[in-house]
């Protein structure tokens, strides 16, 4: 069972040393554009650029719920593109996007790529924004799948 550690801090600046892997949540659609992936694009261009290639190109590769994609952006990090959401929500949306079993999948598809790395894994609260996911159901996938590798959760100050 992986231990998590939860700090106030930006979660595209791990607090760590050595390789540090920043993983989230995008959808199915091919959609980038609005929560924590405009943080990551204002610090890299890389892992939408990566995203944006991965989805055009599905019908040759393994894109869909559960897939996770490593994006290095520096010589000690990585962002995981992790396909955990069905769609966007919406107005119209009664059931929100999260999709927990291809989440469970996902983080199980890092935990292989993080481990021989040696990396720290390193995220906000995954599925629990736009995705409409509950953090409390959300957390145990982590702990569960993560089991032995460093996890960092980042909550954003709040404004005084």
């Amino acid at each position: 069972m992986a231990d998590i550690h939860y700090l106030v801090g930006d979660a595209t600046a791990p607090q760590a040393t050595g390789p540090k892997v920043i993983a989230h949540v995008c959808n199915d659609r091919g959609g980038w554009g609005r929560g924590f992936v405009l943080a990551i694009s204002a610090r890299w261009p890389e892992p939408e650029a990566a995203f944006r290639r991965w989805y055009r190109d599905r019908a040759n590769n393994e894109f869909g719920l559960g897939a996770t994609q490593l994006v290095q952006v520096t010589a000690d990090i990585w962002v995981a593109n992790m396909v955990g959401q069905r769609g966007t929500r919406t107005s119209r949306t009664t059931t929100p996007p999260i999709r927990y079993d291809a989440l469970r999948q996902c983080l199980r598809h890092l935990a292989t790529q993080a481990a021989p790395l040696g990396a720290s894994v390193h995220m906000p609260r995954i599925g629990a924004g736009l995705a409409g996911g509950r953090w409390e159901d959300i957390e145990p996938l982590i702990t569960d799948e993560l089991t032995g590798i460093p996890v960092t959760v980042y909550d954003l100050p709040v404004p005084a």
